[in-house]
């Protein structure tokens, strides 16, 4: 599995804990040095079940500088899409991307679930 994350970021870091603790196999993918593609991001979207406002990382700096809180409404799915893209601070994170589902944010008792 595909373990989607910023290393200075301190749920990303509980996220990996719980991983190793878990002896659960993945590879760790730093989102700031190889920001997911719109393919990727549309996959994992629609593998999440979440709506792709899920995926908008609402505490991060670049979020409010861009006031995106009030433009995201006005935005299709594409431009959201392509918005995410563009830089990988904009995701949440941390993400898991299995086989057949991803999950984002992260929420021990599901991850706990999801990983059996």
């Amino acid at each position: 599995m595909l373990f989607v994350n910023y290393p200075k970021c301190t749920t990303c870091r509980k996220a990996k804990k719980f991983l190793d603790a878990n002896g659960i196999d993945y590879i760790s993918r730093h989102i700031a040095e190889e920001k997911p593609t719109k393919e990727e991001l549309s996959l994992w979207i629609e593998k999440s079940g979440e709506d792709i406002k899920k995926f908008f990382n609402t505490s991060g700096k670049l979020y409010k500088d861009m006031n995106l809180k009030d433009k995201l409404k006005d935005m299709s799915y594409e431009e959201k899409l392509g918005l995410l893209s563009t830089d990988g601070m904009l995701v949440k994170r941390p993400i898991l991307v299995f086989e057949d589902k991803v999950l984002v944010g992260f929420k021990e008792d599901k991850w706990l679930e999801a990983v059996k």
